[in-house]
Parts: C-alpha cells; sequence; structure tokens
C-alpha cells in the first residue's frame, strides 16, 4: 500500500492519468525525504512493479525522469543509486514542491527569498527605466484594486502576485519572470511560507507596494531596487516560524 503521507504533510501527487507520475512523485518524495539515503540503491524493478502495480516499462520510464531530475543513476548490474542533494534539480516542479515539504529548517524557503529578491530587485530596476506609459498605468490601477482588497487577506495575497508579474512583464526579463514564477508559484502551496496575515502586516504592505510604484513612476531605478529586496527580504522575516509562532504570518 503506497503512503502518501510525509512528515510536513499529506503529498498531492499529479493526476495527469500517467501512472508514471504517481511512481516519480512517490520515489521523489522519499528520496528527499531521506527515506531512501544518498549512496543507498532504490528497490528493483520487479518490487516496484508489485508495489505500484505497474509494469516494467512504467517502472523504467519513471527511473529514467528521475536520471533526468538528477537524483540518481541507474547502472546495469549495480541498480538505481541515489545522488547527492547539489545535483538534484531544483526547478524541477516535483523536486521543488518536495524540498519545501521536507524542509524542516526553512533552508530551501530561505533561498528561494534570497533568489527572489535579488531578480526582483534587478527586474524592477529595469522597469523603473523602460516601462511604458500604458504598463505604468496598468501598475497603477493594480494598486487600486489592492488597496481595495486590504481586508480580504486570500484576495489581497492573489492581487499581489498580479502587482509583481505586471513589473517583472515591465522589465522585459521573461527568463527571470519564468523563474520566479516557478519558485514561487510552489512556495505559495505552502502553509509555512504563506502564514496568516494581520491586519498591519497588509497595511505595511500596501504602503511598500505604493512606494514601489511612486518610484517606478519616477524613474527611481536605484531605490526601488532597493525597495524591492527590503520589500521581499523583510515580509519573509515578519512571517517566517521561527521569527514568531509556528503559523507564521504574512504580507507578500
Amino acid at each position: 500500500m503506497i503512503d502518501f503521507g510525509g512528515p510536513l504533510g499529506p503529498i498531492q501527487p499529479r493526476r495527469s492519468g500517467r501512472l508514471g507520475d504517481t511512481v516519480v512523485t512517490y520515489l521523489v518524495d522519499r528520496i528527499v525525504a531521506g527515506e531512501y539515503p544518498v549512496d543507498s540503491v532504490l528497490p528493483t524493478e520487479p518490487e516496484l512493479c508489485d508495489e505500484f502495480g505497474v509494469s516494467r516499462t512504467v517502472v523504467r520510464e519513471s527511473i529514467k525522469l528521475l536520471e533526468e531530475k538528477g537524483l540518481v543513476r541507474a547502472t546495469p548490474g549495480r541498480g538505481t543509486r541515489v545522488l547527492e542533494p547539489p545535483g538534484w534539480n531544483l526547478l524541477d516542479p516535483i523536486v521543488l514542491e518536495a524540498q519545501i515539504r521536507h524542509d524542516r529548517e526553512l533552508g530551501i524557503l530561505d533561498d528561494l527569498v534570497s533568489v527572489r529578491a535579488a531578480l526582483e530587485s534587478d527586474m524592477v530596476s529595469a522597469t523603473a527605466k523602460a516601462i511604458t506609459a500604458a504598463q505604468q498605468q496598468g501598475l497603477a490601477d493594480q494598486i487600486e484594486v489592492l488597496a481595495s482588497l486590504i481586508d480580504d487577506a486570500e484576495r489581497y495575497a492573489a492581487e499581489d502576485v498580479v502587482f509583481h508579474d505586471l513589473i517583472m512583464v515591465a522589465s522585459g526579463n521573461r527568463l527571470g519572470h519564468a523563474i520566479i514564477h516557478s519558485i514561487h508559484s510552489k512556495a505559495r502551496l505552502s502553509s509555512r511560507y504563506n502564514g496568516t496575515p494581520t491586519a498591519a502586516d497588509l497595511a505595511q504592505s500596501m504602503s511598500e507596494h505604493r512606494q514601489i510604484e511612486a518610484l517606478i513612476r519616477s524613474g527611481d531605478a536605484e531605490r526601488v531596487s532597493a525597495l524591492m529586496r527590503t520589500h521581499i527580504v523583510g515580509s519573509w522575516n515578519r512571517r517566517r516560524p521561527e521569527v514568531h509562532d509556528a503559523l507564521g504570518r504574512a504580507a507578500g
């Protein structure tokens, strides 16, 4: 029987209709959780076929996908061995989800916030130099949308993402936008990343958003870059579970 429960919450397997997706999701989770330690050998093909009720073809395809994600190496006659974490592809959605789920010390979320802050601070600087009149109007309109939702934390959080997306699109940095979209969307699935915002948290977030929009409008690339970094890192520091309580606090 497959147990999809992890120490920090249940796994949500992908439901694409492919049996291999379930096998891959399960094996990635066990590897990241340390159930299959580094340098250990995964169960044999017949054992995996029996456990999951799938064919050898499905198991072989799943192992190939694990290799592509950098988690294992299959060697004829020696089995499939788990590789060191530095080689794992953290931009792969299944791997990143598992890392966040088993991130007891929050190190992966700290790294994620650091990467996001670095990229977005650079991108907002570019936006301040290159934003069009139409894009600026869109950003100003989004500020008003956020202001109208200051008492609705869930909807505010969704529109907060839109605000940041508008800035990244205006920067013209498509790769940076894609990286942040990928890692941030996975982080937002974690309650430990999101926390529970207070009225004060939302008010501070709203104030910083207004300042960011104003600095972009004035073309002050240097100051808006510094403010964006402060905004992202400061928000995480306020809601990070070790800083306050286990639920955390948030204002994105």
